[in-house]
Order: C-alpha cells, then structure tokens, then sequence
C-alpha cells in the first residue's frame, strides 16, 4: 500500500440529540459555544477552537435527504480541551453553578492531568480535558 499523507487533526465531531432547542441553549448558554450556523428541526453548528461540534437532530439526518443517511442511537462521548488544571476547575465551577451534574473527576496519573464527566440534555457524555493528556 503506498503512503498515505497524515491526517492533521479531526476537523468536526458530530453527536446527535433529540431537542435541537435544549441543545443550543446548553451548549451556548452554558458552554458558550459561538453558533457558526444551523437548519430548523434538523442541525446545528458550533464552534470549538478552530473545530466544529455539529449537533444533528437524527431522526432528520437518518432520511438522507441532504447527505447520506447517518445517525446513532444512544448516548456517545467526545471531549473539549482547557490549558490546565485551573482552567477545568473554572469549568467545574461553572457548571456546577449553572445545576449540571458532574458526574465524575479523573486524575490521569500525571501532575494536573484531570478531566471531569458530565451530560448534554440529550444524554451525551462531555469531557473537559486539560492539555496533555493525550500526547499528540
């Protein structure tokens, strides 16, 4: 097989949700996301860094009408990285301060290596990550 040129990084990360409306209101009202774009009833585009976080309403994106059918059922994970470890206690923080569960704290073994665990409306598992954590 002959080389292949690497992949620079994931570009979008897609979950899927079942109230578009709850949503937006999580994850730009407590997030703060900036919405980079979206379609009523079937999608929503967010911003993270220099990534998109494409928040689809699967019963829509399931008919394959604009893109090939696609799709999950059940909840999936993904996670958003910080700087450091005071910068995720800032988060915790607010989360907890805006009534989001957390669900779990992790220490990855190094000196502020953490992440902390919590859920979208939709059911989603969100990760904040300090950098480093994975090294890449």
């Amino acid at each position: 097989m002959p080389s292949l040129p690497a992949f620079e990084q994931v570009i979008e990360t897609g979950i899927y949700v079942d109230d578009l409306g709850a949503a937006e209101r999580f994850y730009c009202g407590v997030l703060g996301l900036r919405r980079i774009s979206g379609r009523a009833g079937r999608d929503l585009f967010l911003a993270v860094g220099g990534n998109v976080l494409l928040v689809f309403y699967a019963q829509e994106t399931q008919r394959g009408d604009v893109l090939p059918p696609h799709g999950a059922q059940g909840p999936s994970h993904f996670a958003l990285q910080v700087e450091n470890a005071a910068d995720l206690e800032r988060w915790k923080d607010h989360l907890l301060a805006s009534g989001v569960t957390v669900e779990k704290e992790m220490d990855w073994g190094e000196p502020g290596l953490r992440s902390i665990y919590f859920r979208d409306p939709a059911g989603n598992l969100v990760e904040i990550i300090v950098r480093g954590i994975w090294p890449v």
